[in-house]
């Protein structure tokens, strides 16, 4: 059972990162965490798929979509195919879409907000590389915890 993000700050706060309080929830899991892995992308999200279609075994992934808004990097297919894989959750620095559907899917999303645009796919990012989202660095393999108070990142485990 995981520690809620309140008390894991008020147990390390000198050992943990807390991201910039701008995420809303999305999926059908509130409070979720495991280790990060990552992408970073603009607008595409064929590594998000990429990702998403591998063995989660409880891992959370983290998409640097550099804030953008102007479309969705999540839908219901890839909530679901995370769901699937075994994803513990998924933190979007960008949009997500499908939002109905996606609070039925056990899966925690957290992301800035909803757009009905889809994104490109052209295999465009970087799989598996630090990113800076929301204030904060998250690096592959850091633990990422997420609940209603927010999202903070340790490198280590206390659940």
């Amino acid at each position: 059972m995981m520690l809620p993000t309140a008390d894991l700050y008020d147990k390390h706060a000198e050992d943990l990162r807390v991201l910039d309080p701008i995420f809303r929830d999305f999926g059908g899991v509130r409070s979720f965490y495991g280790p990060a892995s990552t992408v970073r992308v603009h607008e595409d999200n064929s590594l998000v798929r990429a990702a998403l279609e591998e063995p989660g075994n409880g891992r959370l992934l983290v998409i640097d979509g550099g804030g953008s808004t102007r479309c969705a990097l999540v839908g219901d297919q890839l909530a679901r195919l995370g769901a699937d894989n075994g994803w513990a959750g998924i933190v979007v620095f960008g949009c997500v879409r499908d939002t109905d559907v996606l609070a039925q899917i056990q899966i925690g999303i957290k992301a800035l907000a909803p757009n009905p645009r889809k994104s490109v796919k052209r295999g465009d990012g970087h799989r598996d590389v630090e990113v800076a989202i929301a204030g904060e660095v998250v690096r592959p393999g850091d633990y990422v915890y997420a609940d209603a108070d927010g999202i903070v990142v340790a490198d280590f485990l206390d659940s």
